[in-house]
């Protein structure tokens, strides 16, 4: 048998999964907005116990929970819906590990009205919701992210403190775009030495501010007010932080803030990077590579750089070596560069 019969024909279902995709969306928002897990959790398991749980109607709830099931956030045996792995850990609020406030940001209008334009930001090469998408200055985006991202960094930001916790401690550390501070904190939380100073919007630091109180570090947190382009950060810090900053900008404006993170450390200071780094190949890993068409939708010139982007960069930037650490299991990585 020829290889050319040996293969399968083509098949329409990719195309109407891609297409109704946004369907997905809509029934996980709709799961976590009448928190139809967190009733699961808590022992309602058939219709007519969630539709009461819940405040819906019964013909509702069965649908559904009927659509979770087929997506794999339940399964389902007889007439009882029970949670998947990922719900129980994901998605109810009896977890410790519950994300689904992440929706408030990562579904709201800004962001679904950026995708909405992606054919003419395509063609342009940058968003096409606004002149400068969620870029401009002192965007009202950002105190929501701060907000809803937070539960969503936890386990992140404690893998990148524990990675920078090696070596000599950090006493002074600039947390650059510190949104709900949460990087920063981390680190300080693993140091009793250190001190953090967040950089960021006023508004938005008032969230990394509570973050901080409730971490228990507020005597050692202070806030630098402003962009992070046009504030003098001081000097002499030991560690310098950019968390899901730089691939809001071109190359060449990330090589200029580097330069000025170079300029604002001691001598052997580390800047270190959490972001979404692609591999060469930039479509693998599948999150990382993927992120680059947020990027696109919603900045400007943002992108997803690989390491040897990044190294580069760095070099121009002054900084004598980098070392790149993927933060398995989550699909981030971390860059260390040294002065």
């Amino acid at each position: 048998m020829s290889a050319s019969a040996q293969t399968a024909p083509p098949s329409i279902d990719l195309f109407f999964e891609t297409v109704h995709a946004f369907h997905r969306t809509a029934v996980l928002k709709a799961a976590l907005e009448l928190n139809l897990f967190t009733a699961i959790d808590e022992g309602a398991a058939t219709v007519n116990a969630l539709a009461a749980k819940c405040a819906s109607s019964t013909r509702g709830i069965r649908i559904l929970c009927d659509y979770l099931t087929v997506m794999g956030w339940l399964t389902k045996s007889g007439d009882s819906y029970q949670l998947s792995g990922e719900a129980a850990t994901f998605a109810s609020r009896k977890s410790p590990a519950y994300v689904g406030g992440a929706i408030e940001f990562l579904l709201s209008p800004t962001q679904m009205e950026a995708f909405a334009h992606l054919t003419e930001a395509v063609r342009k090469g940058g968003t096409a919701a606004t002149k400068e998408g969620v870029v401009a200055p002192d965007h009202p985006v950002w105190v929501g992210f701060a907000k809803a991202m937070m539960p969503l960094m936890a386990f992140p930001a404690e893998l990148f403190a524990e990675l920078l916790s090696t070596g000599q401690p950090a006493k002074k550390i600039l947390d650059i775009a510190a949104g709900h501070g949460i990087f920063g904190i981390a680190v300080a939380r693993r140091s009793p030495e250190a001190e953090v100073t967040a950089l960021d919007w006023e508004n938005v630091l008032t969230v990394a501010q509570e973050s901080a109180h409730s971490a228990g570090v507020a005597n050692r947190y202070s806030k630098l007010v402003g962009s992070a382009f046009d504030v003098p950060y001081g000097s002499d810090y030991d560690l310098i932080l950019l968390t899901n900053f730089l691939h809001h900008f071109d190359l060449e404006t990330c090589e200029q803030l580097l330069k000025k993170v170079y300029a604002a450390l001691k001598a052997g200071g580390r800047a270190a990077i959490l972001d979404f780094v692609p591999n060469e190949d930039r479509i693998s890993p599948a999150v990382p590579a993927q992120f680059s068409l947020m990027m696109l939708a919603t900045t400007p010139s943002g992108d997803a750089y690989t390491y040897p982007q990044y190294q580069t960069i760095l070099r121009k930037a002054g900084f004598s070596r980098t070392e790149l650490h993927p933060l398995h299991p989550t699909f981030f990585s971390a860059i260390i560069a040294h002065k």
